[in-house]
């Protein structure tokens, strides 16, 4: 599933093609997505001029004139392509937007388990799929003290916390076992036996990692795309996720004696780190 980096990548991707443009035409191929759609959805977002792109967690959030925001999630496969008017409908091209300027953005997802809702624009922190949701990793209420102060007492394992979205909005499955590689943590140590100075150098993993994603465009494993069509880079540079039995590339342990890098699975979710560099 796209985490973090891929979302705020396609929110970057739309930006120069949606923002301040008018949906003269927007068609739903299907009545649903992973959910149905909201009613009368095509109708209500035409004619709207689009005054805003924001990303909440792994949420995009259109805001649209007269008050009306749209929640997009990718899902599993889901993702936004930019064509031309003229641009013939690929297979699972669910919903489409035309732009007044003759632009094309059109929903392919091949799985359906992404989702499309409408909410008038002051409702939206009130919304069940964000109003529980913890601070955004690389804003400025994401401090060391505060990830201190909610891992106190948790006996859960530290990644399985992290990617409670309670607690901090967007992290995933790929830069959770990433950072905790770069902050020296084992992902299965249990979450309250990390004090003031290791949350610290968490938070600046995190930060680290998911800045760096962005900037590479995210990870293209299988299905993520920017809307130009380009991929991720970020996979490239993995140092510990989906490198089972590789050496660690920092402290060069003897894979052929230690196994290398380790696979566990933590809160159903596949978990890589190097043992020897993890405490």
């Amino acid at each position: 599933m796209p985490e973090l980096p891929e979302v705020e990548t396609v929110r970057r991707g739309l930006m120069p093609v949606l923002l301040g443009r008018r949906l003269v035409s927007v068609s739903a191929h299907r009545p649903d997505l992973r959910f149905p759609l909201p009613a009368d959805f095509a109708r209500r977002l035409t004619g709207r001029r689009v005054e805003s792109i924001e990303r909440r967690a792994k949420f995009l959030l259109v805001g649209l004139e007269d008050r009306l925001t749209l929640i997009a999630h990718l899902g599993m496969s889901g993702h936004f392509q930019l064509a031309t008017a003229d641009t013939p409908l690929r297979t699972h091209d669910h919903v489409c937007f035309a732009t007044d300027e003759g632009a094309s953005v059109r929903f392919n997802d091949a799985r359906r388990f992404g989702f499309m809702d409408l909410v008038a624009t002051e409702m939206l922190a009130d919304h069940p799929l964000l109003a529980a949701l913890g601070p955004e990793p690389l804003g400025d209420e994401f401090t060391g003290s505060y990830l201190a102060r909610r891992l106190s007492g948790r006996i859960a394992a530290l990644k399985a916390a992290l990617m409670d979205q309670r607690i901090v909005a967007g992290m995933g499955n790929i830069y959770a076992s990433e950072s905790l590689y770069r902050a020296r943590l084992s992902p299965q140590r249990p979450a309250g036996t990390v004090g003031a100075s290791a949350s610290r150098r968490l938070v600046d993993a995190i930060r680290a990692v998911l800045s760096e994603a962005i900037a590479a465009g995210g990870s293209s494993l299988r299905n993520h795309q920017r809307p130009s069509g380009e991929l991720g880079c970020f996979q490239h540079t993995f140092a510990v996720y989906d490198r089972a039995g590789a050496p660690c590339p920092d402290c060069r342990c003897d894979a052929a004696r230690t196994g290398g890098i380790r696979r566990t699975v933590i809160a159903g979710r596949a978990t890589f780190y190097c043992p020897k560099r993890q405490r």
